[in-house]
């Protein structure tokens, strides 16, 4: 799962970027080059579990991320842009919450124009596809899915605002819909701007289309992610915040992808494993090892916290707190999973 931190040229793209993953890419228009990096999302099961087992290796769900450059123009993408952003599982536009020049920030508005291109470049793509299929008729469901995607799209909405199935999503997956994908925004703050300070024009364009926003100072979290982590909480601690951007940040990434996390443990290895909401313990047994998926016998499951209340696996098995599943069980977040299989 790879995110796209996007909008338009000097947003604060970049600084955003560095101040996630503690790296010190250079920021502006640097060639169109694309940044990537991740960062771990925090998690205190993850950290219990590892006090209980101490076992040799700790690993924490990742999320990935590609700083896309804006372009060259105030308030256009170009195809190379476009072409990236595609690409993208997620995005999440950095809006300017400051002046540039004479300009005063104006955040709703990025957001709109930001959106209406990646509507018209959906259309573009859309329309050109509904043409041939008019003309040899290869696909009707496909032709009638296209149809009502631009009907959607011409009343200037997103393609994540349209009800689909599943089944008709399949169909539409191979286009990569730009204004299908996953959004949320970053409102990039100056230096001594208010996490609280948000325009009432962008508090509403949030709440018409369901987006979170996130306030914050980039630049000064940029600082803060290069420091040592024991320089780290001493900072946060003068500015009043418990942790650092990059996990606010994670927690409301994961919100909007609609991903949970279940458990695995052991003396070899505590681990967190990213899963998409509703999905069956097959699926979670494939995102394991497909060896696992493959010859999927039962799902040994204990919630996280009937484990931390009783300490161990045989207490919860003793308990009757250990439950065993099929592969048709959905799973939920912070279940702790132990696959059994034979291949």
């Amino acid at each position: 799962m790879k995110i796209g931190i996007v909008g338009f040229a000097g947003s604060g793209k970049t600084t955003l970027f560095n101040a996630l993953t503690g790296q010190s890419a250079p920021t502006g228009y640097g060639g169109g080059k694309v940044n990537l990096g991740a960062i771990k999302v925090p998690d205190r099961r993850v950290d219990r579990l590892a006090e209980i087992d101490d076992p040799r290796k700790t690993t924490y769900a990742e999320i990935a991320f590609a700083d896309v450059p804006g372009g060259r123009g105030d308030a256009s993408l170009d195809p190379q842009t476009l072409a990236r952003i595609r690409e993208m599982d997620a995005l999440v536009q950095v809006a300017r919450g400051f002046g540039a020049g004479d300009a005063p920030p104006d955040p709703a508005r990025e957001v709109r124009e930001f959106e209406a291109e990646l509507i018209l470049s959906d259309m573009q793509i859309a329309e050109k596809r509904v043409e041939r299929l008019k003309k040899d008729r290869s696909d009707m469901r496909q032709l009638a899915l296209l149809e009502r995607c631009l009907e959607h799209l011409a009343a200037s909405m997103p393609l994540r605002d349209l009800v689909l199935s599943d089944e008709d999503r399949a169909p539409l997956s191979g286009f990569a819909f730009l204004s299908g994908k996953p959004l949320m925004v970053v409102l990039s703050l100056p230096e001594g701007g208010s996490e609280r300070a948000m325009s009432d024009d962008l508090v509403a364009l949030a709440a018409s289309k369901g987006l979170t926003v996130m306030p914050l100072c980039s630049a000064i979290e940029a600082e803060i992610a290069a420091l040592p982590p024991a320089d780290q909480k001493e900072f946060l601690a003068d500015l009043g915040q418990s942790e650092p951007a990059s996990a606010r940040f994670a927690r409301a990434a994961f919100g909007m992808l609609d991903l949970i996390t279940f458990l695995t443990h052991g003396p070899d290895e505590c681990r967190a494993w990213p899963l998409h909401r509703g999905a069956t313990a097959v699926e979670a047994a494939r995102v394991i090892h497909s060896d696992l998926a493959r010859g999927f016998i039962r799902a040994e499951v204990i919630a996280f916290e009937e484990f931390d209340a009783l300490g161990s696996e045989a207490a919860c098995r003793e308990a009757g707190k250990l439950r065993i599943e099929g592969r048709d069980y959905v799973v939920r977040d912070g279940d702790i999973c132990h696959i059994r299989f034979n291949v």
